[in-house]
């Protein structure tokens, strides 16, 4: 099942998206599921999709204004250096654990929407990766058991302002920028993932593959990510990992690259949809 948070008739809501239309769960729930996040931590996926699989759409993707899939999560923990070639075009040595960062709620933006360029900086990067959405709280599993507490996988975009990024050793003020981490089109839900590892990644700029890779190439696989982040702090129903970026980023390539106004970047992982986002200069935001 593909989930989507959208605005419709000026209130939030989330529904089930086919080819054609969207079901609107929000309203066919009733009001104690107002939210997708809800829908996780109340365990309402089961019956959302046999409201789905009864219902007609009601209304076209043309009706709806997107929002970031989990627009409300009470964690994102990003993943830093997770990739090979993205490790050794940073020159970082490798290391025995996941270099762990956060990112906050109210710095992403949705599937079309624009990715804002600060107006401090001319060095905005884009970081293609893969999100996965928590579905059950857990506290200190095993690797082992550590995918069954996942609902579902989407794209993401942790668009990266590199000069503020590097003022410490801490990544924080460079990946907490607002409207610079995009998040979407869709949330697939776990139960039609075989493999993640079996999954492309590729970012494109302008058309131009700049990122290509695939998931089976994480140095920590989503298994390792869960069981570790949630031996130091429990994850709950809504939580969001990202979970780092191939080579390729436009800070390391020679001559660097960067978004500027009017670029249009895209995020695509196989069934998880294509992430588009136009980029706004925040002066003429």
């Amino acid at each position: 099942m593909k989930l989507a948070s959208y605005m419709v008739a000026g209130r939030a809501s989330f529904g089930a998206l086919g080819a054609g239309g969207i079901v609107d769960l929000g309203s066919r729930l009733g009001p104690t599921i107002p939210s997708l996040k809800a829908a996780i931590q109340q365990g309402a996926l089961a019956k959302a999709a046999e409201i789905d699989a009864k219902s007609t759409p009601d209304f076209a993707w043309a009706d709806v204004t997107l929002l970031p899939v989990i627009p409300d999560p009470a964690k994102i923990l990003c993943v830093g250096l997770n990739y090979v070639d993205h490790k050794k075009e940073t020159g970082r040595p490798d290391v025995e654990h996941p270099t762990i960062f956060t990112r906050f709620a109210d710095t992403q933006v949705a599937h079309r929407a624009p990715i804002i360029k600060p107006k401090v900086s001319d060095r905005l990067d884009y970081e293609g990766e893969l999100a996965v959405v928590i579905g059950r709280g857990c506290r200190a599993v095993s690797e082992a058991d550590a995918l069954s507490f996942v609902a579902g996988y989407a794209c993401y975009n942790d668009g990266s302002v590199r000069d503020w990024q590097r003022h410490t050793f801490q990544f924080t003020p460079g990946k907490n920028f607002p409207g610079t981490g995009a998040f979407g089109p869709y949330l697939l839900t776990a139960d039609e993932v075989d493999d993640y590892r079996a999954f492309p990644i590729q970012t494109r700029l302008n058309g131009e593959v700049m990122q290509d890779a695939k998931l089976a190439d994480l140095i920590f696989p989503v298994e390792t990510l869960i069981s570790y982040i949630s031996h130091f702090t429990p994850l709950a129903p809504g939580d969001v990992i990202v979970t780092g970026t191939p080579g390729g980023v436009g800070d390391k390539r020679k001559p660097p690259v960067y978004m500027t106004h009017g670029d249009l970047v895209e995020v695509e992982i196989g069934p998880l949809g294509c992430l588009s986002n136009p980029i706004l200069d925040e002066t003429r935001a």
